[in-house]
């Protein structure tokens, strides 16, 4: 079979639950396997801002856990 040479082929490993979804919804939409994935990889890629903010700066500060200060002082200022 031909395939247009801006594509490469290559293959996916999947459960066997996510190659009957990726079936279902390929003829569901009437659109091939591979533009699902296609889709699915420019989806993901979109949404990718920045998957680091949970350490920005976690290393800052004196190394004090927030689990050792008091639930008083970090009620402070709230409701008031």
């Amino acid at each position: 079979m031909w395939y247009p040479t801006w594509v490469k082929k290559t293959s996916l490993y999947l459960h066997e639950t996510d190659v009957l979804r990726l079936r279902r919804l390929a003829e569901a939409e009437g659109r091939s396997q591979a533009d699902i994935v296609r889709a699915a990889i420019v989806q993901y890629e979109a949404g990718a801002t920045s998957r680091h903010f949970a350490l920005a700066g976690s290393w800052a500060g004196d190394g004090t856990s927030i689990a050792d200060i008091p639930e008083a002082e970090l009620l402070d200022g709230f409701g008031r």
